[in-house]
């Protein structure tokens, strides 16, 4: 049987620091008058009620996940927004190379971030490479003005916000929130991987939890501060 993935707490984070964000910097970021993207849509719980909270916002998501994509839809019709939320199937780099780069300012993104050897995992789908920040620095190279992307403390921060700051970004700010291992951290293939990691210096972990940031990646010479370091100091356990 295929599953979405679903995490009640990861969600509502998630969900509770992109509305902060784009309400914050809601002039800078133009959100109301181009809308966002967003990378991995998942079940779209979270997004919905973003979406429902900011009367102005409109975004256009996509997922590889069939199953996630028909859950989204469902949920995004049952949440009534779906006239400023859609959901496509499909791989997001995709569209945006065939447009021939980013058209609006902002992506958003809850990348799949679990670092593991292989993608031979409970559920593949949440790979995100051996060091779990493969889709973040690819997002990151895209070449979107902002990015508001999920940082995990395991999965190799340092070198995400080192490639952030060679695209020309800066962190304008951040939410950072510890959680405790779930199920697909806690596999034993995945668990014995982090900690390699976290000895090598590649991210921070606790036996059983770990940290998730939000943070707001930005090249907007209107946005101001760099917070990269106190970012990283957040995902430290």
């Amino acid at each position: 049987m295929v599953t979405c993935f679903s995490s009640a707490d990861e969600s509502a984070h998630y969900g509770f620091s992109v509305c902060m964000l784009l309400e914050q910097y809601r002039d800078q970021l133009g959100w109301e008058r181009d809308g966002v993207v967003e990378l991995g849509s998942g079940d779209a719980t979270a997004i919905s009620d973003v979406v429902a909270s900011l009367p102005g916002l409109r975004v256009r998501g996509f997922d590889i996940s069939a199953p996630s994509v028909e859950k989204a839809r469902e949920n995004i019709r049952a949440r009534g927004v779906d006239d400023r939320y859609t959901v496509e199937l499909g791989d997001f780099f995709d569209q945006a190379d065939s447009s021939g780069g980013p058209q609006i300012a902002t992506v958003i993104s809850n990348p799949p971030y679990i670092p593991a050897p292989d993608r031979d995992i409970l559920m593949p789908e949440l790979w995100g490479g051996v060091y779990g920040n493969d889709l973040v620095l690819q997002l990151l190279k895209t070449g979107y003005d902002n990015v508001v992307a999920a940082v995990a403390s395991y999965s190799d921060p340092v070198t995400t916000v080192r490639t952030a700051e060679d695209a020309g970004y800066r962190v304008a700010n951040f939410l950072a929130m510890g959680l405790d291992y779930g199920t697909y951290s806690s596999e034993p293939k995945v668990r014995d991987h982090i900690r390699r990691l976290c000895d090598e210096g590649r991210g921070w972990a606790g036996d059983d939890e770990y940290m998730v940031a939000v943070a707001l990646f930005t090249r907007n010479a209107d946005v101001p501060g760099d917070r990269a370091d106190q970012l990283l100091r957040a995902l430290q356990l």
